[in-house]
């Protein structure tokens, strides 16, 4: 197994407390399928240019910068080094400001997750006393920090033997619910159709697998991909059929009659007595 390259180093600072700590990437998108641009006719790779528009030559690198618009067509450049002197230098520290409950961060805002790790032997101390105190009292560290050139705020908290840390969306990257929910109309539901919904839900009760979720888009453009380079027939995989709009009361019921616990699934499952092999 690879050595986990460690993103960023640093101190994790809770008043006069110091802890170094190193940052590792907790989730990463890089081993799902991607695909390359290739020209039809000849089979080669395509690469990507930039042009000007109005010269219609393309733009070395070294002559690309950065543009802020401020009018259609009007741009303020600004130079890399004009950038980096703008950005907060970074002092290397996880400032903690205050610790919240776990549930009181709305997931909404939650951006990119980590791990936190003690850096070296000599603070697995000072780690393993934060770590605990904010496992027994349940609560998360809310601390900012310069991560990647950005100001970040980082959400903290304790899962097994490190810390997991969370980069945040700022306030103004999270969009309004009312945006979204202005259309619903208030309902008050009671009496045997909620009954019935409740009924269903407790049915299909269980704990969270990750591994239960397949993907089956990679899946699916990786047996494309094997049978095309085996010259095997491409199977057209049928969209499951539209659910039919029904009475509301007649689909619970419906739901309901054929739900069964999950308990009680396994032990009618487990009394069914096994055919002998011939």
């Amino acid at each position: 197994m690879a050595v986990p390259r460690v993103n960023w180093r640093g101190y994790l600072k809770i008043g006069e407390l110091s802890c170094p700590v190193a940052l590792y990437t907790g989730a990463s998108t890089s081993e799902r399928i991607s695909f390359h641009t290739i020209n039809r006719e000849t089979g080669n790779r395509v690469r990507r240019e930039f042009i000007d528009p109005g010269t219609g030559k393309p733009v070395d690198r070294e002559d690309q910068v950065k543009g802020y618009e401020v009018d259609e067509d009007r741009y303020v450049v600004l130079e890399p080094e004009e950038v980096a002197k703008a950005v907060p230098e970074s002092n290397k520290t996880l400032a903690v400001g205050a610790f919240v409950a776990c549930s009181e961060i709305d997931t909404l805002y939650f951006d990119k997750p980590y791990y936190l790790a003690p850096s070296g032997p000599m603070a697995n101390d000072a780690f393993a006393v934060i770590r605990e105190a904010m496992r027994e009292m349940k609560v998360a560290a809310l601390a900012h920090a310069v991560l990647f050139r950005r100001y970040r705020g980082v959400m903290i908290r304790a899962q097994g033997l490190g810390l997991v840390a969370h980069t945040l969306n700022f306030d103004y990257e999270v969009r309004a619910a009312s945006t979204a929910f202005e259309d619903i109309h208030k309902l008050k539901i009671k009496g045997e159709m909620l009954d019935l919904a409740k009924h269903i839900i407790d049915t299909k009760r269980g704990e969270f697998d990750p591994a239960a979720f397949d993907d089956r888009y990679e899946a699916a453009v990786t047996e494309l991909v094997k049978a095309k380079l085996e010259g095997k027939p491409i199977k057209r995989r049928k969209a499951p059929a539209a659910p039919k709009v029904v009475d509301l009361m007649e689909a619970l019921r419906a739901s309901a009659s054929r739900a069964q616990p999950a308990k009680q699934r396994t032990a009618r499952k487990a009394a069914v007595p096994q055919r002998k092999a011939s």
